[in-house]
């Protein structure tokens, strides 16, 4: 016996279906409701108090920390959607399948402040795990019990080393594009 695999077109077909069905789906569930306004909302507040109060000095260094992160965060989204860990079903944008307003609205903005006020590794991680702490055990289940953030094959519990473990390495990441600038300067 054959085995027929779907074709491109055939996946490609469906993929349009569904699109259609989101679009449908984002107009008439999603667009202005109660969730679409606090998702409104985390994406753009943070951002108006991160421009009042960012350190102009190190602007670079912490828009770097923060893109980088944001980059990192986009990633994790993608394989835990596509490996159906979690799910949104609430959304801001239709057309982008993450919770953006979230991924890099608050969270970012909440690490790029860690960031910037707490330079020293052992702050930091101190800092880095209290953030966590807040966001694993405390924002996910309000984003749960808001139905805006599903989750599916995940628990709280796994989010809290992957908070922690990103910001430490995108941190150590930064750190050392800085040290080799700084040695390349004093080559030169």
């Amino acid at each position: 016996m054959k085995t027929t695999h779907p074709s491109y077109d055939e996946i490609r077909n469906i993929e349009y279906k569904l699109g259609q069905m989101k679009h449908e789906y984002w107009i008439h569930h999603d667009l202005f409701s109660f969730q679409w306004w606090v998702l409104l909302f985390v994406l753009i507040f943070p951002w108006i108090f991160w421009l009042r109060y960012v350190d102009k000095k190190r602007i670079t260094e912490i828009v770097l920390f923060g893109s980088l992160l944001m980059l990192l965060v986009e990633l994790l989204d993608d394989i835990g959607i596509n490996l159906h860990l979690w799910s949104y079903p609430y959304q801001l944008f239709q057309l982008i399948p993450r919770l953006t307003p979230i991924d890099n609205g608050i969270i970012i903005v909440a690490h790029m402040f860690v960031f910037q006020f707490f330079e020293k590794w052992k702050s930091f991680l101190i800092a880095n795990l209290v953030m966590a702490t807040i966001f694993t055990f405390i924002f996910e289940p309000i984003t749960v019990w808001l139905n805006i953030y599903k989750l599916e094959h995940w628990k709280y519990v796994y989010s809290l080393p992957i908070y922690i473990i990103k910001a430490g390495f995108i941190k150590w990441v930064v750190e050392r594009l800085i040290n080799i600038k700084n040695e390349t300067i004093r080559r030169n």
